[in-house]
């Protein structure tokens, strides 16, 4: 976070968020990813950098950055810990009450202090919630989220079984085929298609295809066909 804000990129102002391109009316059309994709292609070079991030098509952007380069694994190891601290409640308290209020303390904290970051707002504040640089907000909401569902979902499978965890149990159960078909058909009719033009063409493009993989999730597990390593 502190290289993020306070490193010199060049062509562009110091603690740059955008995903450059058209955005902003292309003032900083060749600074996507601010201090992030100035670090990969800088330390990586372009060429190892990867071409086609989630914005690039949106914002035409030709700068190549990595969602998942070297400043954002290091947030991203914040998130896994998080994670680990939920596992390590389940292990450490016999009791589901004990366990869900720590859960709950952990979705609040992180909750507030992400909302204290990004000003409760939508693009501003100190450190706005951003995921494809993995911004310390974006952690923070994440990880707060994840508390919360964590806890509703064990309360309502674990705790008192009203719900069996359908149809989400039938993705689990085939992961991997969906993770592979999901990155071969992605950009395939009816999965997706290349006429999206803003966030909320994609969330619906989004929807749909989450949709077509649980129902093919369903029906594997139907006929009994799973693919394992």
């Amino acid at each position: 976070t502190c290289l993020t804000f306070s490193l010199d990129v060049p062509g562009c102002v110091r603690g740059y968020l955008g995903p450059g391109g058209a955005s902003e009316n292309g003032q900083y059309e060749n600074c996507t990813g601010g201090a992030a994709g100035y670090i990969d292609r800088v330390i990586l070079s372009s060429n190892h950098v990867y071409p086609h991030f989630s914005g690039s098509q949106l914002y035409r952007s030709n700068m190549p950055y990595d969602p998942e380069g070297i400043l954002g694994c290091l947030t991203t190891i914040v998130l896994t810990w998080l994670g680990f601290q939920a596992g390590c409640i389940l292990d450490v308290y016999g009791c589901w009450k004990a366990r869900c209020k720590r859960w709950l303390i952990w979705s609040i904290s992180l909750g507030s202090l992400s909302l204290l970051l990004c000003k409760a707002s939508l693009n501003e504040g100190w450190i706005p919630i951003n995921k494809n640089l993995w911004s310390l907000s974006f952690i923070l909401s994440t990880g707060a989220m994840a508390y919360f569902l964590i806890t509703i979902l064990y309360i309502i499978i674990d705790v008192f079984s009203i719900w069996s965890g359908v149809p989400f149990y039938f993705a689990g159960m085939n992961s991997i085929l969906l993770y592979i078909g999901h990155e071969v058909a992605h950009s395939a009719f009816p999965f997706g298609w290349s006429t999206v033009v803003s966030h909320e063409d994609r969330l619906i493009v989004n929807i749909i295809g989450t949709t077509l993989w649980l129902v093919i999730a369903f029906y594997c597990h139907q006929i009994d066909f799973f693919v394992k390593i």
